[in-house]
């Protein structure tokens, strides 16, 4: 295998790798916005049975 198509394998490579950690990154952030929106509910809910006491 030449020099030039090594380097070649290794720009798709890691182009490969970048997306798949992007991908995964916006699955951990989706994850998070919705663990914070149930987390502001169950907030929300906890303050309103008090303030309605």
């Amino acid at each position: 295998m030449g020099p030039e198509l090594h380097y070649q394998i290794m720009i798709n490579r890691a182009a490969e790798l970048q997306e798949e950690a992007a991908s995964h990154r916006r699955a951990r952030q989706a994850l998070a916005g919705l663990k914070a929106q149930q987390r502001a509910r169950r907030l929300r809910g906890t303050f309103g049975k008090l303030r309605n006491s």
